[in-house]
């Protein structure tokens, strides 16, 4: 069994948390939470410092402390906003502390579907209408956030909004052509079908770029209430609309499945119905989602091709290369059998 990762050195940071008058003089503690090869999530108590502390290991990439920078602009940026997240305490860029870039942010007392996969805690697992509320809440997180005026919070710079759907396919069809080893059926297809149509409208704003009831964290009991968007790797600003899509690519109009497989990794089984969760989206967000259907094409071509990613990386990883490889072949099937047979039809 691997060791828990642990802090590189804790009495730096001590020193450093006191440079920022955070728990100042009082013992450090800290625990390891959850993490991979990109990051690592570490608890942090020092007197009444209570936080998380989010760093890539020691093995990521040069460019991840540039995207933990990015993650905390994000999360500094929604302080004053309706969007559930995390406080965003201090921000280190010098790496002699830990050696990597790093954060704190406030330490959510909650839950995550990603944490209980396949059930829900109580009383979610026996109260159909809580339940439900659990799906409600996941789409408001993201309409609040398609609100947020992403200019007035200083996030100009950020992305690059401008001709945002423009550069999708090109942008994509490069990703996968560094790492291709593989043909995969309806990619191409679909790939063409996104360069001929667009979305009716597009109003930039801030969007969280993996969606999803992973990357989200609810509070204790009920009735539902998201306590915070977390995981931002992906954050950017561009087309918050791409964001329901992601959620929505996989989302089943009848959720009345029973059999407890409904939804992947989390039972979706009598949840809202797609319809249903669409039409919130509208009322909280004030945008048209006539056009969804163009959403859920970019969304599962564009998720299959980070996917492919993953795939290709398994290496001798029997295990991960079996989870990934055919879900990757159905996301580009289904991507392209949407692009096939909907009726939207708006060309750019």
């Amino acid at each position: 069994m691997t060791d828990a990762p642990t802090l590189a050195s804790p009495e730096r940071l001590a020193a450093w948390l006191d440079s920022q008058g955070l728990g100042t003089g009082a013992p450090l503690e800290s625990r390891f939470l959850s993490g991979g090869s990109q990051n690592e999530i570490f608890e942090i108590t020092r007197g009444d410092l209570h936080a998380a502390l989010r760093i890539p290991p020691a093995t990521a990439g040069p460019d991840r402390d540039a995207g933990i920078t990015r993650e905390y602009r994000i999360i500094a940026a929604l302080d004053g906003t309706d969007v559930p997240h995390t406080e965003a305490v201090a921000l280190c860029e010098d790496k002699s502390v830990l050696g990597r870039t790093f954060y704190l942010m406030g330490f959510v007392d909650g839950w995550s579907p990603i944490q209980t996969r396949g059930t829900w805690p109580a009383p979610f697992d026996s109260d159909a209408q809580q339940r439900r509320g659990l799906a409600f809440q996941l789409v408001e997180g993201i309409a609040l956030l398609s609100k947020v005026d992403w200019q007035a919070q200083g996030l100009e710079g950020l992305g690059r909004p401008e001709g945002f759907h423009e550069r999708q396919v090109d942008r994509w069809t490069a990703f996968l052509n560094r790492i291709k080893g593989r043909e995969l059926p309806g990619w191409d297809e679909a790939a063409a079908w996104l360069r001929a149509h667009k979305p009716l409208d597009y109003i930039p704003g801030i969007m969280h770029g993996d969606y999803q009831f992973a990357n989200v964290m609810f509070r204790h009991g009920g009735p539902a209430r998201l306590a915070a968007l977390v995981d931002w790797e992906m954050g950017t600003v561009g087309d918050p609309k791409l964001d329901l899509g992601w959620v929505m690519q996989s989302w089943p109009e009848d959720t009345s499945g029973g059999d407890g497989t409904v939804g992947g990794y989390v039972d979706l089984t009598g949840m809202p119905s797609r319809s249903e969760l669409l039409a919130h989206y509208s009322k909280v967000s004030g945008r048209q989602v006539d056009d969804i259907d163009y959403y859920n094409v970019l969304a599962r071509w564009k998720l299959a091709t980070v996917l492919e990613q993953t795939y290709q990386r398994a290496g001798d990883d029997s295990e991960r290369a079996a989870a990934f490889g055919p879900l990757v072949v159905e996301l580009t099937q289904k991507a392209a059998e949407l692009a096939e047979t909907t009726k939207y039809d708006y060309e750019g």
